[in-house]
């Protein structure tokens, strides 16, 4: 399977937005509701899962308001949970954020939260979404995210403990080389877009990975070959 690196990542995020004019909230729309699909085929019963989707500032997050929104319409509680406050969500994030709000989605933010109140939230989750960092991500974990991270890993420990899907990559995995600081989301199935990226074949990669899945987000054809996808 290839893989590619952060670089090729937005290099085809660029070729399709910039030289095809596929605008960047159609790929967004089209990655949240292929991921949705995902999700929802790994549950026999999705009106009985509990979903609660962390979102960070970017557009990984702005990739879990419209998986969000997706799993509402099947009838599952969702929950999304802030991991940065909403003054940082930008453009097509920012969009999907208000929708979300407008739909009447449970929106929590926990910047600056205890632990404590991370632990409530997240007691009765039968499926934790991270949706926080994604590609972009790199070098040492601070602040909100790290709580975020360090809460998921926290709520691991019980049992019965989530089932944890990563949208892109695990946040705190680097999409290039796979190495972490230790904060680091351990997936059981990562749902990540157009193709593999390289650092899924790092050493001990799969511990933070799990299962992988390709999602398609609709880049066209000719973007695809450019870049020998």
């Amino acid at each position: 399977m290839l893989a590619i690196s952060r670089a090729q990542v937005r290099e085809v995020d660029r070729m399709a937005i910039e030289d095809y004019s596929v605008p960047g909230i159609v790929l967004m729309e089209n990655a949240g509701r292929n991921a949705s699909e995902a999700i929802i085929a790994n549950f026999d019963s999705v009106s009985e899962q509990d979903f609660v989707v962390v979102v960070g500032p970017g557009n990984n997050g702005g990739d879990g308001f419209v998986i969000a929104r997706y799993l509402e319409l099947t009838g599952a509680r969702v929950r999304v949970v802030l991991a940065a406050p909403p003054n940082r969500l930008k453009g097509d994030s920012l969009t999907n954020f208000k929708i979300v709000t407008q739909s009447g989605i449970e929106v929590l933010c926990l910047v600056g939260a205890p632990e404590e109140c991370w632990q409530s939230v997240l007691a009765s989750a039968t499926c934790v979404i991270d949706a926080i960092l994604g590609t972009g991500g790199s070098g040492a974990i601070r602040g909100d995210s790290k709580n975020a991270i360090d809460s998921i890993a926290e709520r691991m420990k019980i049992t019965p403990r989530p089932f944890i899907i990563a949208i892109d990559v695990p946040s705190g995995f680097d999409c290039d080389h796979g190495a972490t600081d230790g904060n680091c989301i351990r997936a059981d199935t990562t749902l990540t877009f157009v193709a593999s990226k390289q650092g899924f074949h790092a050493t001990d990669a799969n511990r933070y990975i799990g299962k992988v899945q390709v999602i398609d987000i609709g880049v066209p054809q000719a973007v695809r070959a450019h870049c020998g996808l």
